[in-house]
């Protein structure tokens, strides 16, 4: 966060009941124009433009592959063609790869995988090497990007077909094992990309297989889609183990985390766990079919709207306009000069073509009186970082633009079953004097206008999954005999859920350990794990060019870390709230309880659009760029440059996925929405804002939404445009007093109790429904002397060598207390 203080009133400035201070005297040219550069260098420039993204299950295949490879593994792509080509040139006879039919691929793939069940290491990860040449696409014999992506596919599923995975699954288990390449790297003052050969090329070959399976083509033969069909429930299901793959991914994250295992590759690790969730558990659109079939099954009404597409039709609002630039154009207008707006965005309202019911002509003495008034949130906070609105008549704009954009709001308003009980409780009290408790039907005795609201407030009422699951297991829990067992389907998540039930905090605080030494605000402190392993080389770079290469290569490293494991968690944390919503608050509560919500606040309090327009690539370092073309001589120049690309797609994703982690965190949790007041959060989104694109800017604003009503209403006052916008973009609730701050909900209490409350609900469906074994209270009891006798017991193999020992100690040393026996009878 930028300089705390109490700043100076800003110039020009007048408050309420005061006289119009003098003209302060203008400042030199060069010193504004210094403080401008100064402040834009800080804050990123207002006028961002529009940023052409969107939002999906992962980046382009091509990129995703490239993101696998660190700069500093490119040597090893030609070690992986040489252990190839040394093999293959005395079987194939002069023919390449390329010339081969299908039964020759398949004859020598087999002689592979026969090659692979030797004892000595460094042979095995030869013909390791050579698998991986394979399932890179056999770039040696390519002219260019596409034939290499294709042989990839191709070679990917021609490996799986012979039982490549399950073979290379084996020998990942015997490296997690391999307890003397753990202690080494622990005696090691530094790890490097030695340290971890075998472990990347297996996790290569594994992700690469998994990620081109994963991605569907209309072009893809038949019988492709049954691998890919086979294959998922192969990696869903625990078919070769007792656990899903991901499991074990989850617990190398975890033993890395620990310091038992410093030598891991853990970008491929958490790489390979984010492909291998999306993959069994299905993308974003997968959920909302998975979500629209469930409501059906629950006989719900079908979802107002496809929120996916609502998002992608959105467009983005202008972002707020700073202070600075409201005290120069104040100065401009005081001086005879007055413009159309020059320094002032067009503002947020303006979208859907209604004017702001809050602007007037007074309205920039209340917005800009803000510094006398301490409200605890934006105290050490910047002048500059505090919204305005001009006082001025708003420009004219063509009529041509009423007609492209939307009428009305995007979203359908909502309402809840407990919604419609609070009005008829407040209205009851009005009207009646007594109330009816949860009856929403009898509303004999309230004035015509409360029947319309009533109807209103029914014909959007909207009943989630979620609400018939507490439902049901409110019920379960008060009649366990009558209702009996619980049929649980057993989907994927089902599956994953049960098998990381007892371990699922420490998974949790596992990534958010790593999460946190990734975040480019993080301090590099001692006690930090080290998460530049499988990026440093064995020797450090000695130029200048090779350092700034390393520094790019760390910066990616570390970006793409973010990236897959922002993905991970949102997908976990949707698919767990679908499948049961008690799944999906047991791993927030942990999250919670791990301090996610404060590491997603200092992951943002820096310069965001900085971060998100970074450059921390090497295009022509990419694979499979490098495979093919000959590779330019790399320059200092060349690398400050960078790419043309407008922004960068993976940070982008990155900052959505966790404003969408800190929205299923908090929402409906008043505890956790002051925890985001607590942490002064207020300002921190609202610099997020500046980033146009608008389902970034919806997530920001809902986030803004929930803590309105406790920011107190001088902020609200001085951030009317942020207000204008949220009403715009954010789905109404009705009965929502966001905006006033006069709801029950705003009045402070203990907030503890609805954390224990939800915890002992938690406690209560893990254990009914996964305590079976262990809880016996409504288990049959045989009471029959003979049966109990006549049971057989398992006895220990050395019992009989210790029988009379037993006896002695066990029984006849024991006084035989007859008076206690007959009290029982």
């Amino acid at each position: 966060m930028e300089a705390a203080g109490g700043a100076a009133p800003a110039p020009g400035r007048a408050r309420p009941g005061q006289p119009q201070p003098p003209a302060p005297p203008q400042p030199q040219p060069k010193s504004r124009e210094l403080f401008r550069s100064q402040r834009k260098e800080s804050e990123g420039s207002v006028d961002c433009p529009n940023l052409e993204f969107e939002y999906g299950d992962a980046d382009g295949h091509d990129a995703e592959l490239a993101e696998l490879y660190s700069y500093t593994e490119e040597p090893e792509l030609s070690t992986n063609r040489r252990c190839f080509e040394e093999d293959f040139r005395a079987q194939a006879q002069g023919r390449t790869w390329l010339e081969l039919d299908a039964a020759q691929h398949k004859a020598y793939v087999m002689r592979l995988l026969d090659a692979l069940d030797v004892v000595n290491r460094d042979k095995r990860l030869q013909v390791a090497r050579a698998i991986l040449y394979l399932a890179q696409g056999v770039f040696g014999d390519c002219d260019n990007d596409g034939d290499v992506l294709h042989w990839s596919r191709h070679n990917s599923f021609l490996l799986y077909r012979l039982g490549t995975f399950t073979a290379f699954l084996e020998l990942l288990n015997m490296e997690i094992d391999n307890s003397q390449a753990c202690s080494s790297a622990l005696r090691k003052p530094a790890v490097s990309l030695a340290d971890s050969t075998e472990l990347r090329v297996l996790l290569s070959v594994m992700y690469l297989m998994v990620e081109n399976i994963r991605v569907e083509r209309e072009e893809d033969p038949p019988e492709w889609k049954t691998y890919r069909e086979t294959f998922r429930m192969e990696l869903s299901f625990p078919v070769h183990t007792d656990e899903p793959f991901a499991l074990l991914l989850f617990t190398m994250v975890t033993k890395f985390c620990s310091g038992h295992a410093p030598h891991f590759p853990l970008k491929k690790v958490l790489l390979l766990l984010w492909k291998v969730l999306l993959f069994t558990l299905g993308g974003f659109e997968a959920l909302q079919a998975m979500k629209v079939r469930r409501r059906e099954e629950l006989g719900l009404p079908p979802l107002p709207e496809d929120s996916i597409q609502v998002m992608r039709s959105m467009r983005a609002a202008s972002p707020p306009t700073y202070s600075i630039e409201l005290v120069e154009q104040q100065q401009q207008q005081k001086r005879g000069h007055r413009s159309r707006r020059p320094l002032v965005k067009q503002d947020s309202l303006d979208i859907y073509n209604e004017r702001d019911p809050f602007k007037n002509d007074e309205a920039g003495v209340d917005e800009e009186e803000n510094d006398d008034v301490d409200s605890g949130i934006e105290g050490e906070l910047d002048l500059m970082e505090r919204d305005a609105i001009i006082p001025t008549v708003p420009a004219q704009r063509p009529p041509i633009e009423r007609v492209s954009f939307p009428k009305g709001l995007p979203w359908a308003p909502k309402v809840r079953q407990k919604d419609i009980e609070h009005f008829l409780e407040a209205s009851r009290n009005k009207f009646i004097g007594f109330t009816l408790g949860q009856d929403t039907e009898t509303l004999i005795g309230l004035p015509r206008p409360i029947h319309e609201s009533v109807k209103t407030l029914k014909q959007h009422k909207y009943v989630s999954i979620s609400d018939v699951q507490i439902k049901n297991e409110e019920e379960l829990e008060k009649c366990p005999m009558s209702l009996g067992e619980e049929e649980v389907q057993e989907t994927p998540c089902e599956v994953l859920y049960r098998a990381m039930l007892y371990n699922l905090p420490q998974y949790m605080i596992a990534l958010l350990k790593i999460l946190l030494a990734a975040a480019p605000t993080s301090k590099a402190k001692t006690d930090s794990i080290n998460i530049l392993a499988d990026v440093l080389p064995e020797e450090m770079p000695v130029t200048v060019l090779q350092s700034m290469k390393l520094g790019i290569d760390v910066n990616r490293h570390k970006e793409i870390i973010v990236k897959s494991i922002s993905a991970s968690l949102l997908l976990l944390l949707k698919h767990f709230k679908l499948n049961h919503i008690y799944q999906f608050e047991y791993v927030s509560q942990h999250l919670v309880f791990a301090n996610c919500i404060p590491l997603i606040l200092k992951f943002f309090n820096q310069n965001i659009m900085s971060y998100i327009t970074a450059k921390n690539s090497i295009s022509v370092l990419d694979y499979p760029h490098c495979t093919v073309y000959d590779l330019p001589e790399l320059t200092a120049e060349s690398l400050e440059a960078g790419d043309n690309n407008q922004f960068c797609w993976r940070n982008l994703f990155s900052c959505i996925n966790l404003l969408r982690i800190l929205n299923k965190l908090t929402k409906w949790k008043h505890s956790r929405t002051m925890m985001l007041v607590v942490f002064k959060s207020a300002p921190i989104l609202k610099r997020a804002l500046k980033v146009k694109q608008a389902m970034m800017q919806l997530y920001v604003l809902k986030l803004l939404k929930i803590q309105t009503k406790y920011l107190g209403r001088q902020w609200r006052k001085s951030n009317m445009k942020t207000m204008s916008a949220i009403y715009q973009k954010v789905r109404h609730r009705m009965n929502d007093d966001w905006a006033y701050g006069n709801d029950i909900d705003a009045r402070p209490w203990d907030f503890q109790a609805e954390e224990c409350t939800l915890r002992a609900n938690i406690e209560a469906f893990n254990s009914r429904r996964y305590d079976r074994a262990q809880d016996s209270e409504f288990a049959p009891v045989d009471n029959c002397l003979q049966s109990v006798l006549g049971q057989r017991l398992e006895l220990p193999e050395d019992f009989h060598y210790s029988y009379e020992l037993w006896l002695e100690r066990e029984v006849f040393s024991q006084p035989i207390r007859w008076e206690e026996l007959l009290q029982y009878q």
